[in-house]
């Protein structure tokens, strides 16, 4: 499914009226300055191959000063000596660093004390609860009750010293379920809409019955896709930080994400293979889009992410009969 990205695209300024070297990348998440504003996404957690993967991510962030979040940290809350492959904060002193949390698990057994541990665990400025209906849905033995699931969250964002910030896997979210979001004290939202890694298609392959593959398989282009997500939910999004991830892979996503009104774009999956290699790797990959983002802005003559953030030089592209 598509990201939705490459129905949009920039007007060309061939006289920008500003100097590449003076554009500024620069940003402040929750209290803290980004150089960039990227986000590493959680990804992985629990087994010691994800320890050296977190820390080569970590690495790249502290390097080129942006944001991490780690993977879900449900494992660790369970058996505490999984935590060593979380902690990263010893090689990312200065990094805007997100811990996480199924927000499923506050209707299993799951308080404000979990997910402070799960924040003291490592030292984390904020708290990331996701949300994966579908995913559950999909799985054998999946948590499905989501009932009430929106007094929890509350709960956690009235009680926890850290900002709390909802986030989807994959299937985007609308501007109806911001606006109760935001109702109850929630300081971030993360789309993470349709067109990058698709659960469905993930637990389709994982499922061992026809049926199943059957009904995973309906779900394909299920979602809603990043650009969309983002476009419905940011007329509201002066209320609350707004993070675009879902098929992020370039400086140009980054540019037309900030443009359709995000503060900040995650990604994951093009940092994954890199991750596994190094952290050199990593920081060769994360300088690819941060110098694409930075071209983009000279070539419409915007200096500055306020300038980007909302430009009116993103039209969308009128499809031909």
């Amino acid at each position: 499914m598509s990201t939705g990205f490459e129905d949009y695209q920039f007007i060309h300024q061939a006289l920008p009226e500003i100097d590449l070297d003076n554009v500024d990348l620069s940003t402040k998440l929750f209290g803290k300055k980004l150089k960039a504003p990227l986000i590493i996404s959680g990804m992985v957690g629990g087994i010691e191959e994800a320890r050296r993967i977190n820390r080569n991510l970590a690495q790249a962030a502290q390097v080129l000063g942006m944001a991490m979040g780690v993977g879900s940290q449900r494992c660790a809350i369970d058996d505490e000596t999984t935590a060593f492959s979380y902690r990263v904060r010893r090689v990312a002193l200065d990094v805007l660093l997100f811990a996480n949390l199924g927000a499923i698990q506050l209707n299993n057994g799951y308080g404000v004390d979990e997910c402070r541990r799960s924040v003291n665990m490592i030292e984390a400025d904020a708290l990331v609860l996701h949300l994966n209906p579908l995913q559950e849905a999909l799985q054998s033995g999946g948590n499905t009750n989501f009932a009430d699931l929106l007094n929890k969250v509350e709960w956690v964002c009235h009680e926890l010293p850290v900002p709390v910030i909802v986030k989807e896997v994959g299937c985007g979210i609308s501007d109806d379920v911001v606006r109760k979001l935001v109702s109850i004290g929630v300081a971030g939202i993360d789309i993470s809409g349709a067109g990058g890694t698709s659960w469905s298609e993930v637990e389709r392959y994982r499922t061992h019955t026809q049926m199943g593959n059957n009904i995973a398989a309906s779900f394909a282009s299920w979602g809603i896709p990043t650009a969309e997500s983002i476009r419905m939910v940011q007329c509201v999004a002066n209320r609350f930080t707004l993070i675009a991830s879902g098929g992020i892979r370039t400086g140009l996503d980054v540019a037309k994400a900030i443009a359709l009104g995000a503060d900040a774009a995650g990604m994951a999956t093009p940092l994954l293979k890199a991750a596994n290699e190094s952290a050199e790797s990593v920081i060769v990959a994360l300088r690819e889009i941060i110098g694409g983002l930075r071209i983009f802005m000279f070539c419409i003559g915007v200096s500055c992410l306020m300038e980007l953030k909302n430009s009116p030089l993103l039209k969308k592209k009128i499809r031909g009969s």
